[in-house]
């Protein structure tokens, strides 16, 4: 492994998509920047899934990170949100793996565990200790960026173990991982 390289975590939304980039050197992290892309304004859905892929390419083309972290969805009540957020995940999934990325999914209870010791913490509580840690000066007002952080510290903290999550280098092995789901 190199001694510098960026990883971009990614919180995927149809709402906001929240994503946050770190650096790390040395074993050690330091913050890049956070920021989320707001999706509330417009109606069509697949205009949504366009801004998620572009805004996600021009984050990859501009800080160009060597892995990228992405909160899993998480199975909910709601079969239409649940549908919404997959494909919202599926856009910035593709669009790294576009890019030869490896990518790699966390489950959000995964995420709060690494950054706070507690898979049950709340948003507050992850940001607060992503404050602390990265000695952040002031927190966005949507914490859905922080939470796109977290999904890159995860990683971070994740680094060199064995079982970190689902990982894609690539198509090949995103369709190779994947195959049993698509034949179906």
């Amino acid at each position: 492994m190199k001694g510098e390289r960026i990883i971009l975590g990614i919180d995927p939304g149809t709402t906001i998509m929240g994503f946050g980039l770190i650096k790390v050197e040395n074993k050690k992290m330091s913050f890049i920047q956070m920021n989320e892309l707001q999706l509330n304004k417009y109606s069509d859905h697949y205009v949504k899934l366009k801004l998620i892929f572009e805004r996600t390419i021009e984050l990859i083309d501009n800080y160009h990170p060597d892995e990228i972290a992405i909160e899993a969805p998480f199975f909910g009540k709601n079969v239409q949100s649940m549908l919404k957020l997959g494909r919202a995940q599926g856009v910035a999934m593709a669009a790294g793996l576009s890019r030869d990325i490896p990518i790699t999914e966390y489950l959000p209870k995964k995420i709060k565990m690494a950054i706070t010791g507690n898979g049950n913490a709340s948003k507050e509580q992850v940001a607060k200790m992503l404050q602390s840690q990265l000695n952040i000066g002031k927190l966005p007002k949507n914490l859905d960026a922080t939470d796109g952080l977290a999904a890159a510290v995860c990683h971070f903290y994740n680094s060199g173990r064995t079982e970190i999550g689902k990982s894609y280098t690539g198509w090949d092995a995103f369709v190779k991982q994947n195959e049993n789901r698509i034949k179906k």
